[in-house]
């Protein structure tokens, strides 16, 4: 890869790529994208093309003390945050995923989740959770269920395409998930 930027053929190499998950046992968060874009495919990073607002809100709402690059993901790990996905295989949208390809997504998450025990999950997308989970009815912000012992949260979708949310709702929805967060730290300390 040339730079920082992968070129069209490498692109197109990178579907059905698959990216490692930034995952520790007893996280705070683990956000579970839908899948990995071609670019986060040829990158190996998550959340990595250029307009997708990931990074720039999970420091806008609190998350991490400052704005990390893609590359810089390993980072998240000491903040007690971490990234996998539904679906392991790039593609050039999410779009391309099938409902049986989601749904299988959502039992590998349940086994993940069981073995690491994060204390929360948040799916950013709805639609792809709503598909995974067949909870046809499911709304934004924490759901009635939990995976293991992890609450569950849904979050709109960062990705630039997802034009009905700004990088303000967008971190104020992710800051609500912080609060739960940060509420949940102080009944642990206190």
């Amino acid at each position: 890869m040339s730079g920082d930027r992968p070129s069209t053929q490498e692109l197109e190499a990178a579907s059905g790529a698959t990216i490692d998950d930034v995952l520790a046992p007893d996280l705070k968060v683990l956000f579970c994208g839908i899948n990995p874009g071609l670019w986060s495919g040829a990158t190996g990073h998550h959340f990595a093309r250029p307009g997708n607002r990931f990074w720039p809100v999970l420091h806008a709402s609190g998350f991490t003390p400052r704005e990390l690059a893609p590359q810089e993901q390993s980072e998240l790990l000491g903040l007690g945050l971490g990234i996998t996905n539904l679906v392991a295989r790039a593609s050039a949208k999410a779009a391309e995923l099938s409902e049986g390809e989601l749904q299988a997504g959502a039992e590998a998450l349940t086994a993940k989740v069981r073995r690491y025990r994060p204390r929360w999950v948040a799916v950013v997308g709805i639609t792809a959770y709503r598909a995974a989970f067949g909870a046809k009815r499911a709304t934004f912000g924490e759901q009635d269920r939990t995976i293991g012992d992890a609450g569950v949260w849904v979050l709109p979708n960062p990705s630039g395409l997802n034009a009905h949310w700004s990088a303000g709702t967008l971190a104020a929805e992710f800051g609500q998930l912080r609060q739960a967060v940060m509420a949940g730290d102080e009944c642990r300390c206190g």
